[in-house]
């Protein structure tokens, strides 16, 4: 393209290659040595940023602003609207026409070719699947004993090719590691096509671990290591994870129970840690470490009975929205622990700047700025995030429940928030708002907006809110500007789409 450059480097000034990892749904409070010493390792050899924070609290709205560099109300992209718009440019095209081999691995229904997310890649596999298929057998591996597998079979099994149908059946039902979502044969694959390719082109590879999400059911020996000392393995993956129902009121989860959720999801990080030092030894193996950038981060968090919440939706707490992130390679090995305010979406530029990239195109629509620390951007000193519509919606949550408990209805809104390093503001569309000051209170327990009166002690409070809310109208502008119109665009889905999803907990 007309509007793209790279620069010629000296050689080894810039990484060859890259690669992105995501791992889905993991928050950066249960990421530690103990959890993750793969990523503890990679951190200490290259750059660890403590203060990173997803533009929204779930999968779709947050890769779509990491490919395009855009907040949710600029990209557009949400659970009433959930497809790319083909107008913005992506990071992979910016990389494919650089001329990098683009390839990708994606673990999450949501992002495939179905939803836009294929744009700029040479290819881009679904890891859960053994043969490539467009009908997905997800029916049969989600039924619940050999009489629901046998009749999901039978429903799917001739739709498209049966071949590979009864294929990815015997796979999934067989041969597939417990505990596994994908990410074992996702990193198999990786690896096979590091060690056959032939390809003189440097890559950009990209690779979405889907294992930290729902349902958690991590290998009993991740599980048993990471479990409270008095919970077996039985027990906690009796726990019933639907955290739909849990937030319907359909059923409940007490102290200890959750307490088993959080092992058996600190066990879903163990697992896919296992991936990133799978992919570490294969990019060695291969010749290829020395050259590449590898950046490994969380899409957002998750809610394990924080704030009373269970999964990942119709909120904008900390829990949702700092994850974790490291970089490694180039100038970013022996880069220490950064404490600076980044955004997820900051991620484009700083992957261009690091391979000497100059895409005019997609710097006019991006709001990132370069986390590269030779970067002459200024810092942020805040972060911004955005919930457009609620996924599910309400009406879905009625139809699935009946009559849906009032804490539940009043999720039907569309919310913003700032924050700083020492407070954070959130407001939504229906008048609801609340205020942190962090540094007192870092869990979001206590909300200053409920205490502010008119006397002068607070004064500090309300004038801080007050600039919070005046920067975060400069920046995102009103609730208002997010027009009906944009929520009522939608895309046709696969039946089997609809039901991988379903089992997520997003429809």
């Amino acid at each position: 393209m007309d509007s793209l450059t790279r620069s010629e480097p000296e050689p080894h000034e810039y990484p060859r290659n890259v690669v992105f990892v995501v791992l889905d749904t993991a928050r950066a409070t249960s990421v530690s040595d103990r959890t993750m010493p793969a990523l503890s390792r990679l951190a200490t050899a290259g750059t660890a940023f403590e203060n990173a924070f997803a533009t929204a609290p779930w999968t779709l709205p947050s890769h779509a602003s990491m490919f395009t560099g855009t907040y949710s109300s600029e990209h557009g992209t949400h659970g009433n609207r959930p497809f790319l718009d083909e107008s913005l440019r992506t990071l992979p095209e910016v990389f494919a026409d650089a001329g990098y081999e683009t390839v990708g691995v994606s673990n999450n229904t949501w992002i495939t070719e179905e939803f836009g997310f294929d744009r700029g890649f040479d290819h881009l596999r679904r890891g859960w699947q053994y043969i490539q298929s467009e009908h997905d057998m997800g029916a049969v591996v989600r039924g619940e004993d050999v009489r629901e597998k046998l009749e999901a079979t039978r429903e799917n099994l001739f739709h498209g090719n049966p071949v590979v149908n009864a294929t990815n059946i015997l796979y999934s039902e067989v041969f597939q590691p417990a505990g596994d979502d994908g990410a074992d044969r996702t990193t198999t694959w990786v690896e096979n096509w590091l060690e056959g390719r032939d390809d003189d082109s440097p890559f950009f590879l990209f690779c979405n671990y889907i294992e930290p999400h729902v349902v958690y059911d991590p290998p009993r020996e991740l599980a048993e290591r990471h479990l409270p000392e008095d919970a077996s393995y039985e027990a906690a993956t009796a726990v019933r994870q639907d955290p739909r129902a849990y937030d319907c009121a359909d059923y409940e989860i007490d102290d200890r129970e959750f307490a088993m959720l959080r092992g058996l999801y600190r066990a879903e990080l163990a697992y896919v840690d296992r991936q990133i030092a799978r992919l570490r030894r294969a990019l060695e193996v291969t010749g290829e470490w020395e050259e590449t950038l590898l950046v490994v981060c969380g899409d957002h968090g998750e809610h394990v009975g924080e704030h009373d919440f269970f999964g990942h939706q119709y909120n904008l707490y900390d829990t949702l929205l700092h994850v974790p992130l490291v970089v490694h390679g180039g100038a970013f090995t022996g880069g220490g622990t950064r404490r600076d305010l980044v955004q997820l979406l900051d991620l484009p530029e700083t992957l261009f700047e690091a391979t000497g990239i100059e895409d005019r195109a997609f710097a006019k629509q991006s709001q990132g700025r370069s986390m590269h620390p030779d970067s002459d951007t200024a810092p942020r000193d805040a972060v911004f995030a955005e919930y457009v519509a609620p996924q599910p919606s309400i009406d879905r949550l009625k139809a699935r429940f009946g009559d849906v408990p009032d804490r539940v209805r009043a999720f039907d809104r569309r919310l913003q928030a700032i924050r700083t390093h020492d407070a954070k503001y959130v407001r939504g569309d229906d008048g609801f708002e609340r205020f942190h000051d962090l540094e007192m209170d870092p869990h979001e327990q206590r909300d200053l907006r409920r205490e502010l009166g008119d006397e002068s002690r607070d004064r500090r409070h309300r004038e801080r809110l007050e600039a919070l809310a005046g920067r975060l109208d400069d920046r995102l502008g009103d609730l208002e500007s997010l027009t009906d119109e944009s929520e009522t665009e939608s895309v046709s889905m696969r039946a089997g789409t609809k039901e991988r999803l379903a089992d997520l907990g997003y429809l």
